[in-house]
């Protein structure tokens, strides 16, 4: 009886093990912001340098989102801070109860008529599972990003501009939250 009872435990062990964020057989993630390879919503190619000694927020958006209000906040620190060197980059994801399910002109569409969002967007990706995107494995791997996977749509994860990710905020932090202005704005420097 034992043996299978130890069988039956063996196998429902790879079955967790795909389940996680992390599988052992996912590739590991990128050592710097400048070697990800990304794209923009429009398919054309993101730059990574573009970003090298700007300060960046990345925020896993959605269109459908009870949180999707927070675009307007986005885009006020954006047009507050661009001239200082901060980057806000939204990223696209249908993973919680679809609520991104748009093709990428009604994403962008969507964006700049409601909320008149010009910060850049990169294409749709996954941000949890093993369909995680490399962004996503390289800002959640952080020591900031702490290895857990994302809980909703609007997390926001602030990159320094050494590239290294500084600190991560959950989906309730507005982008008005004094937490998050402050370590903006320490990041910008003087």
């Amino acid at each position: 009886m034992r043996p299978l009872v130890l069988l039956a435990l063996s196998l429902a062990t790879p079955t967790l093990a795909l389940a996680d964020d992390a599988p052992a057989a996912a590739a590991a993630p990128a050592s710097r912001l400048d070697t990800l390879a990304l794209t923009r919503i429009d398919g054309t190619s993101f730059d990574t340098a573009t970003l090298k000694g700007k300060v960046v927020l990345f925020v896993n958006v959605a269109s459908k989102c009870g949180y999707t209000y927070q675009y307007e906040g986005l885009q006020a620190l954006y047009t507050a801070h661009e001239a200082d060197g901060l980057v806000i980059v939204g990223v696209p994801c249908n993973q919680f109860l679809g609520q991104e399910p748009g093709e990428p002109e009604e994403i962008v569409t969507f964006c700049q008529q409601n909320y008149g969002v010009t910060f850049p967007l990169l294409e749709k990706q996954d941000v949890n599972g093993m369909g995680r995107s490399p962004l996503y494995r390289w800002l959640v791997a952080s020591d900031a990003g702490g290895g857990e996977k994302l809980g909703w749509n609007f997390e926001k994860f602030l990159v320094g501009r050494d590239g290294q990710v500084l600190a991560r905020f959950d989906s309730k932090t507005k982008p008005g939250d004094v937490a998050l202005v402050s370590a903006v704005e320490n990041a910008l420097g003087p």
